[in-house]
Parts: C-alpha cells; sequence; structure tokens
C-alpha cells in the first residue's frame, strides 16, 4: 500500500493496517478479486473502508442483516473526515430512502449498504451501474455457499449482479470458511483469479469445552445454573425459537438480564435487543443462530451452546463472537447425543417433485426467460415454495439466473419430470454432506483430541501441540490421543486436491499420525486410515 494511501488512512481512521489487511487493499485497487477469510475482530471492514479513500465511484458493501449496515454507517460517521455513507433497505420510509438515493446520483456517497434482496431488484442494479461502481464488497460471504452456514438464498444472484454492474472487482469477506466453502464462494461470485487471505484461525484466549449430558432436564438444570453464574455478558445459543423464550425466562427468573432473540420477532423488536446488548442493558441474549452477525461487541466473555449447532463452521463462528477484546473468554457446548437427530431434521428435506415440475414449467422453453418475480403465478406456487424450488433447479444445473430471469440450460431436461428427478438427485447428494457435517460436531463433541487442534485441522491449519486451553487438555486425555498435527503433510497437504476411486474428487483437510480427513465433493466429509490408503491405493494426488 503506498505511502499516501497508508498516511490518509491513519489521519482519517487512525488505523495502521496489518500486512494481510495491505495486501487486500493493493489487490483491490488493482482491480483484482480477493477474499479475506478472517477472525471477528480482525478488522476486515477497514479493507473496503480504506480502498474506499482510493477509489472514485461507489463501493456497495452487500450485509444480510440491517442492524449491521446500520452499525457500519454509525461506525463511519464516527470519523468526521471519512466519506459519506448510507444503507438502502426495507426498513426506511420512501422519504429516507429518496434522499439516499439523491445523495448516491449526485456523488456524495462513497459507501452504500444493502442486502442481496435490494440486488434482486432490476431498478437497485440500474440505478448503481448508472451511477458507476468501482468495488463490490459481500460480507459475511458464506451465506453464499450452501455448504456453509446461514445460507442465503438471495446471495446467488451476486455474481449475476457483479455482471450487471460492469464487473467491478469483488472482495468478499467471511470470519471462518473451511476449503470448500472457500472454493464455492469464489464459484458462486464468479470471482476471476482472486487472492485468497486466510489469516490464522486460532483464538486461544477462548477456552473451549463440552459438556456431556444423558438426558435433556439435566442438561437444562446444569446449563441455568452455569449461565447464572457466569460473570459479564454473553450469548446463549439454542435450536428453535420456542426455546429462546423458555430459556430466557428461567435465566431472568434466576436472576440474569436475559432477552430472546429469534428471526420471527419484529424488526424493531430484533433490534431493540441488539442495542440493549450493545449498550450493556442486557447481559444475555438466548438466540437462535440469528443473532451474531456483525455483533460489535468486544466485551462478551461467553457463547454457551445449549444444542449443538448445525456445523463446525456455525459453532467456530458463534463463539469466535466471545473475547473480541482479546481477554480470556468461554466457549462451552452442553451436549446430548440425542440432540443430534434435531440438526438432522433440520438438514433434511427439499421441494416436493410437484414444486419441482412446476417451477420448471413455469420457465419456457427455447430460450425464453421468466423473472423470479413472476413465477408465483406462472407456477400457482407460494412465494417462499417457488423460491426454493427455483434456487434448488439452479443449483442442480438444470435452471440458470441471468440478467433477464430464469431460463433452461442448454442441453437440459427436456421435460419437469426429467428436470425434478435431476434435482431431487441433487437435493438428496447435498443431504449426504449435510450428514457428513453433522458427524463432524460429533466428532468434535465426543474427541479425546485437544479441541483447538481438531478445529484448526477441519479449517486446514493445524497446531503442532496440544493448546493447554480446553477441557480436554486438562483432563490429560489430549496428549494421549491423536490429533490434526500435521504428521504427515508432507505427502499429503492440506489443501491438496485427490481422487478417490467411488467418491471421486476431494480436498485434504487435515492429517494426523494414521489418519487424514478429506472433504469429497459428492459425500463430504470423510476419515481415511492411512495404512487403507497405502494399501488399497484409496487417494490418488491430481
Amino acid at each position: 500500500m503506498d505511502t499516501a494511501l497508508r498516511t490518509r488512512a491513519a489521519d482519517v481512521f487512525g488505523w495502521t493496517l496489518r500486512p494481510e489487511q495491505e495486501r487486500l487493499v493493493d489487490a483491490v485497487l488493482d482491480g483484482r478479486d480477493a477474499l479475506a477469510v478472517m477472525p471477528t475482530g480482525s478488522g476486515k471492514s477497514a479493507i473496503y473502508q480504506v480502498a474506499g479513500l482510493a477509489l472514485d465511484g461507489l463501493v456497495v458493501v452487500v450485509s444480510p442483516l440491517v442492524a449491521l449496515q446500520e452499525d457500519q454507517v454509525v461506525g463511519l460517521e464516527d470519523h468526521p473526515e471519512a466519506p459519506r455513507a448510507v444503507t438502502v433497505n426495507a426498513t426506511h420510509s420512501r422519504r429516507d430512502l429518496d434522499a439516499a438515493w439523491a445523495a448516491v446520483d449526485d456523488g456524495s456517497v462513497r459507501y452504500v449498504f444493502l442486502a442481496p434482496e435490494q440486488l434482486a431488484k432490476d431498478e437497485v442494479v440500474e440505478r448503481l451501474r448508472h451511477v458507476g461502481v468501482s468495488l463490490v464488497t459481500v460480507d459475511e460471504a458464506h451465506c453464499v455457499s450452501s455448504w456453509g452456514h446461514d445460507f442465503r438464498p438471495d446471495y446467488l444472484v451476486l455474481g449475476e449482479v457483479v455482471e450487471r454492474l460492469g464487473r467491478p472487482p469483488v472482495l468478499a469477506m467471511t470470519a471462518t470458511g473451511s476449503t470448500p466453502v472457500r472454493t464455492e464462494v469464489v464459484e458462486r461470485l464468479g470471482m476471476r483469479d482472486p487472492l485468497v487471505v486466510a489469516a490464522g484461525f486460532d483464538r486461544p484466549e477462548l477456552r473451549l469445552e463440552v459438556v456431556r449430558h444423558e438426558d435433556d432436564e439435566g442438561k437444562r438444570t446444569t446449563l441455568v445454573r452455569q449461565v447464572v453464574g457466569l460473570e459479564g455478558a454473553g450469548i446463549v445459543y439454542v435450536a428453535t425459537r420456542a426455546e429462546t423464550l423458555v430459556l430466557a425466562d428461567e435465566l431472568v427468573e434466576s436472576g440474569r438480564r436475559a432477552k430472546p432473540y429469534h428471526a420471527g420477532l419484529r424488526a424493531r423488536d430484533r433490534e431493540a435487543v441488539h442495542h440493549a446488548f450493545l449498550d450493556g442493558e442486557v447481559d444475555v441474549v438466548v438466540a437462535t443462530s440469528a443473532f451474531g452477525m456483525g455483533i460489535d461487541k468486544p466485551d462478551v466473555r461467553f457463547v454457551v451452546h445449549a444444542d449443538v449447532p448445525e456445523s463446525v463452521d456455525a459453532y467456530y463462528q458463534e463463539v469466535g463472537r466471545a473475547g473480541r477484546d482479546r481477554e480470556p473468554a468461554l466457549a462451552t457446548m452442553h451436549y446430548r447425543a440425542e440432540d443430534l437427530g434435531l440438526r438432522r431434521f433440520f438438514a433434511s428435506g427439499s421441494p416436493r417433485p410437484a414444486s419441482l415440475r412446476a417451477v420448471y414449467d413455469a420457465v419456457p422453453a427455447g430460450g425464453g426467460a421468466v423473472a423470479r418475480s413472476e413465477l408465483t403465478e406462472r407456477s400457482g406456487l407460494a412465494a417462499r415454495t417457488a423460491g426454493r424450488a427455483a434456487n434448488t433447479l439452479v443449483e442442480a444445473g438444470v435452471l440458470a439466473d441471468g440478467g433477464d430471469g430464469l431460463h433452461r440450460v442448454d442441453g437440459g431436461p427436456r421435460t419437469a419430470a426429467a428436470a425434478a428427478d435431476r434435482a431431487k438427485e441433487h437435493a438428496h447428494e447435498r443431504e449426504r454432506i449435510e450428514e457428513s457435517r453433522i458427524q463432524m460436531v460429533r466428532r468434535f463433541a465426543e474427541t479425546d483430541e485437544c479441541r483447538r487442534q481438531f478445529l484448526l485441522g477441519y479449517f486446514g491449519d493445524e497446531l503442532p501441540e496440544p493448546c493447554g486451553n480446553c477441557d480436554t487438555c486438562s483432563s490429560g486425555s489430549a496428549r494421549r490421543a491423536h490429533a490434526a498435527d500435521g504428521s504427515h503433510d508432507a505427502e499429503w497437504p492440506p489443501d491438496a486436491e485427490v481422487e478417490h476411486p467411488e467418491w471421486g474428487r476431494g480436498t485434504v483437510m487435515s492429517t494426523e499420525d494414521d489418519r487424514l480427513t478429506v472433504f469429497f465433493d459428492s459425500v463430504g466429509y470423510r476419515t481415511l486410515a492411512l495404512v487403507d490408503v497405502a494399501e488399497r491405493g484409496l487417494l490418488e494426488r491430481v
């Protein structure tokens, strides 16, 4: 990064960027796409904010939550010399939106924050294209990946939107992303030869614990007792909306200032909980996974999981919200093996064949296209059902999203029945991968290994020795167990592409002294004994 920009960043924001941040700023200023996989609290927002100081056109920031958008704007406003920023979302009045767009049109705005749903609107894309966009930043980019967590179907349109905006450089950012997630983010956003910076995933200040339970009542009693006894602010994650209400009430009755949070609450109620937590008026938020993205509260002292998370990716993203001030913090998962059944239920389920056929028939044959907004009327399905079916058909490769809407893929199925069959086959493949992710959560919860070694190995970032700051290290079992220590990295390095005779193409995630873990595109995560790999020739480097 040149000296002038480095000086201006210090003058405007008071920041001295780290080398990895500067590399990413340089990349996007050179017109190159970039993917930043950096831990919570590592300053990802500074990358596009500093780049915006040197760019002439708009910096469009795609962010999934209104609260997160507003927080970013307030953060910029706290620096009087920073360029102006506005948000464009459905919570604003028509008058406020008109004022925001007027500021965009007259060039007085540099940063525009909006949700992916806004970019699904043709008039929004055309307005941005007319003004000129210099950088598209996709925050919480794991939402692009159906193998990641917090998957948002509206993110699927972003690759096409970037093309319609004149193909400015794309900066994608996320706090956690295993190799399969990174690969899909790059593909779905249409990124070209991106600079990928994956900063260290280790958060040594977090103590990692799993408490195992035999019955649900005992688990609840222990969890409430623990949270009541913990000091400071914290988040308790649960699996269902109903559970947020019940557990928050129990904590209040036990003397904690607690509030529930889930996606079904009214927007203003969610906003109230969000800001009460940030301002210290609420100590504990009991939430589904809907809470937490972009929470800018450095002094969260604990994250407790009352139920198993949907994946290791989701778990590490959620516990990463504790200890952002780099002071000691606690992450506890309360685990009961039977709870995995609920995650399997959430992971299963795909659109019915009749819905798939109806949507495929709604798309004209012979090269025509239909806007997503027209699917409800043309298919006769409810909007949510039609949208899920359309996404499944797109993911299966029988429909494609174009600038003018959905169209059938050249050489694709001739009949709706054939299209539905192919989509169902793809959906079953996805369910197999979801099952493998659940199994990885089980392995993490039940392991005798150092939990930090397990987590870092999952993300392809190995730790040679046990960490000393988790329950298995404290018990002594970590020293006796196998761990992702890179024992065979010379032969099977992380991120190496391999081929299996039955499961096809895969990516090496980590190695131990007698096994390696591979993510296969067709079946998800598998752990293979090295002796079997050698004797049976199970893997071939590609």
